[in-house]
């Protein structure tokens, strides 16, 4: 296929029109992606599951002058690439982060929703402490989980915090921008990989000399951008950056294991120092059909310090578990247990989610029964409640 200009005259833009309208569905579902596929029929992913949002199948040409409509100027780079990342506005309340790409039947593009309204950390549930690691002057910051866990979403409620509350100067380096940031308390400077920068790595070292107190780095995807952001980091700035590791203990073992076995004592050294905390999460389906984060935290403490440096990043669960009152550290499964004890989510959610089904199980029967013991004294202190009650009528109609 040639790289041909498009004639945005020639286009009568009906096909925006049409996915508009899922657009607008997917929105009023609650739904999180939206699938165009030529070849196929429209499809929404909501509360976790794809279904179909049409009957009729979306056509070759109709796919690529959707692709036309949609991108503009930016055709032939897709053509060219043979896929392209760029958002697009649906209204004032909600935004999309796009990847389109082809496949074998033509052109395809996954819809990923982002509210404009700009999420807070309590709207999501996240733990508290989540805001103490907003407060740090200095460190990094890292966001895990795989792919659609809302590590997105997590980080911004964190830059809207620390914009409301903090004044100081915000970088975001992302691919593509996502949530828009208005300065508020702070100064926020938001680049675009593609647009605006050629790549994280060239754009984290750019942003240091931009005068910044805190740098969002959208993703760290290769060893030049790890290490740019630890040294971003040790040189007093604040990173926030995202990983698809699955815990805080594979996170640690991943950035030391992405390094040659010569530079991994110097690594184990610069991580122990800077790693201010890791938020690791998974989504959990609730009891009412949605979804919501059950979240791992690492918070920075001598133990944690003493386990990277010394290569034990095994034991990291156990450090989080027994420091949960002190450091507010926790393990999933404890707070998939935390979870399950507000209600939130069914026995059969948490054990399917969960790091060790034996441990968590064993947890949740405990639970069960210290619940059951209780309410059965509760029952019990109301009988001998009652009991009493008419002991005292008994002696009342004695006196008469």
């Amino acid at each position: 296929m040639a790289a041909v200009e498009v004639n945005v005259s020639e286009l009568t833009f009906e096909m925006t029109k049409k996915l508009k309208f899922y657009l607008s569905k997917l929105v009023e579902h609650k739904g999180s992606d939206l699938h165009v596929k030529t070849g196929t029929t429209i499809r929404g992913r909501i509360n976790g599951e794809i279904v179909s949002f049409s009957k009729e199948a979306l056509g070759y040409q109709d796919g690529l002058t959707l692709a036309k409509e949609l991108l503009r100027s930016r055709f032939p780079e897709l053509v060219e690439k043979k896929n392209i990342d760029f958002t697009f506005k649906l209204n004032d309340e909600y935004r999309f982060r796009v990847n389109m790409f082809f496949q074998v039947d033509g052109v395809s593009a996954v819809f990923r929703t982002i509210p404009m309204v700009l999420p807070t950390i309590e709207s999501l549930h996240l733990p508290a402490i989540l805001n103490t690691l907003c407060d740090l002057p200095r460190g990094l910051i890292l966001v895990t989980g795989p792919t659609g866990s809302g590590k997105t979403t997590t980080l911004a409620s964190m830059i809207n915090r620390i914009n409301k509350t903090q004044k100081k100067h915000i970088i975001t380096i992302e691919d593509p921008v996502e949530f828009i940031y208005k300065d508020e308390s702070c100064v926020v400077n938001q680049r675009a990989i593609g647009q605006d920068a050629i790549s994280f790595s060239d754009a984290l070292r750019a942003a240091l000399r931009e005068d910044p107190d805190v740098i969002l780095v959208g993703e760290m995807r290769d060893l030049e951008t790890i290490e740019t952001a630890m040294h971003a980091a040790e040189t007093g700035h604040l990173v926030l950056s995202t990983l698809h590791t699955v815990d805080a203990k594979e996170t640690v073992g991943r950035i030391i294991g992405m390094f040659p076995g010569s530079e991994q004592n110097r690594i184990k050294m610069s991580l122990a120092s800077v790693l201010q905390g890791i938020v690791a999460q998974r989504l959990v389906k609730t009891v009412d059909n949605g979804r919501t984060a059950a979240v791992e935290i690492l918070v920075k403490n001598a133990r944690i310090e003493a386990l990277i440096l010394e290569g034990r990043e095994g034991e990291i669960p156990d450090a989080l578990k027994e420091g949960k009152d002190v450091y507010k550290t926790q393990t999933f499964d404890q707070a998939l247990l935390g979870l399950y004890a507000e209600d939130r989510i069914s026995r059969e959610a948490a054990i399917q989610t969960s790091t060790s089904r034996n441990d968590l199980t064993m947890a949740l029967d405990f639970y069960d029964a210290d619940k059951s013991q209780k309410e059965t004294r509760k029952d019990e202190a109301r009988v001998s409640i009652k009991e009493l009650q008419e002991i005292d009528k008994d002696i009342l109609s004695l006196k008469k």
